[in-house]
């Protein structure tokens, strides 16, 4: 059995020798564009220091909210979306050790008895015991091609794992600062509701005096019970939120419940960075890459099937009476030699393969130029919403401030006398309606926040792969 191995293992030395690997070796296609030195949309928008921010740890402590981190810490451990993709690349670094096992010869050994006769003597039981090893040699590369093509398989499931990562939590992130904002929104419109009360109650008192019309009465009525409505309506938006964050950790949403909290005030700005370096810090990028590094590696294995294959095989046989005379009393029998083998003729299989192989090769390079283009349009979409965003916060708080103002002063002239109620409804609706823009705008900054970290590739790089 020894002599069998060293010799299979000479003849696989000699071939590996003179082997090559058939097909076009791998270089990472051009992007189809000409990368811009800088981002359109950046103008004279101020990224916060330190330009590295993305680079120091996990991107969401950029928020500096405890509980946001505490979330975002379950998604790589509870989220089934992330938990498949992990699975997949399990998977795939499996075919990867699949794939090597073809470097190796196959082995087998049997033993056992046999009953049988020979030209019609009289039957009798022998024993029979050996080996036997086949082969085949990569003398063109089929076997280290098909190995290429598994790694960059792994590697493009991995990005994949990443980018599956990225995207639940800055989901998460996304359904967290909107579940906040509609905090928020509860407070203000409880506080409306309070003022609307305290108006309702003035109006009452000027009514029973005789210097309020009963209209002033029934219009401050319908104004509290508008906004009520809305009060109560604000929790509808809030438990779907809180649904969709349940199950992006990976809990029922009955067993799930995050309590009312302050919403911040400030939108941290994330350094853009330049966009040559986009394609290293995307995952769907490096993903999409990956699959165009596999899908040319398998012009290689589809052009080998032109060239004949070569296998060693062998064998070691052992026959005896009996099982304790096997080895000293028993024929022995070996065999070794190579089997070369070709197709003649195939009704053009292996030319129809290796143009299916290469279209696909065509199919994944288009592929990953389109990542390339969306990522830079992504980028592009949020600077500008931030940049735009942010001018409009400062316009929506100045109006804020004017709106209730302006409430105050209305509600002291109608006290006195000078203006109907009509203008205090006014009034009331003006500043309900700047503080609900307010929020909003504030609440698209920070999800236009989040959606740029999603955009940058959330600090991770190529070199993780």
């Amino acid at each position: 059995m020894t002599g069998l191995v060293s010799r299979l293992g000479s003849g696989l030395a000699l071939a590996a020798l003179c082997g090559c690997a058939v097909g076009p070796n791998y270089h990472r296609p051009a992007a189809a564009v000409t990368v811009a030195p800088a981002y359109k949309e950046v103008g004279d928008w101020k990224p916060s220091e330190p330009a590295d921010a993305l680079a120091r740890g996990p991107w969401w402590t950029l928020f500096a909210d405890d509980e946001l981190s505490r979330l975002e810490s379950r998604i790589a451990i509870s989220n089934q979306n992330v938990r498949a993709a992990a699975d997949a690349f399990a998977q795939s670094r499996a075919l990867v050790a699949e794939a090597r096992a073809g470097y190796w010869p196959t082995v087998g050994a049997s033993v056992g008895p046999q009953r049988g006769s020979v030209d019609g003597s009289r039957p009798r039981t022998t024993v029979a015991a050996g080996a036997t090893a086949d082969w085949t040699l990569d003398i063109w590369g089929q076997i280290r091609r098909s190995v290429e093509s598994n790694r960059a398989s792994a590697q493009a499931s991995d990005a994949a794992l990443a980018a599956a990562t990225l995207s639940a939590q800055s989901d998460l992130a996304t359904d967290y600062f909107e579940l906040r904002a509609q905090d928020e929104l509860q407070r203000l419109l409880d506080d409306i509701v309070t003022a609307e009360k305290l108006s309702l109650k003035i109006t009452e008192s000027r009514y029973r005096f005789g210097v309020a019309a009963k209209a002033d009465v029934v219009s401050a009525q319908a104004q509290l019970l508008n906004s009520q409505a809305q009060q109560v309506n604000a929790a509808i938006q809030r438990g779907i939120l809180e649904h969709a964050i349940a199950v992006l950790v990976g809990e029922q949403p009955a067993a799930f419940s995050l309590a009312p909290a302050a919403m911040r005030t400030d939108v941290p700005t994330v350094p853009a960075g330049v966009p040559s370096t986009l394609l290293e810090r995307r995952p769907d990028v490096a993903e999409a890459e990956r699959k165009v590094a596999a899908a040319n590696a398998q012009i290689g294995v589809a052009e080998s099937a032109w060239f004949p294959s070569l296998t060693l095989t062998g064998s070691d046989q052992y026959q005896g009476s009996t099982f304790s005379r096997l080895l000293d009393t028993s024929t022995h029998v070996w065999s070794i030699g190579p089997q070369l083998a070709e197709t003649l003729i195939d009704g053009g299989l292996r030319r129809a393969q290796v143009a299916a192989a290469r279209s696909a090769y065509a199919v994944t390079v288009d592929t990953y130029r389109q990542t390339v283009l969306a990522g830079f349009e992504q980028v592009e979409d949020e600077i500008v919403t931030l940049r735009v965003l942010e001018k409009q916060a400062v316009i929506e708080q100045a109006a804020v401030a004017a709106s209730v103002e302006a409430e105050k002063l209305t509600l002291n002239q109608y006290k006195a006398g000078t203006v109907p109620y009509s203008s205090v409804i006014t009034a009331q609706t003006t500043r309900l309606a700047s503080e609900e823009t307010a929020l909003t705008v504030l609440s698209d900054r920070l999800q236009a926040s989040v959606a740029l970290i999603d955009a940058l590739g959330g600090g991770w790089t190529a070199s993780k792969l």
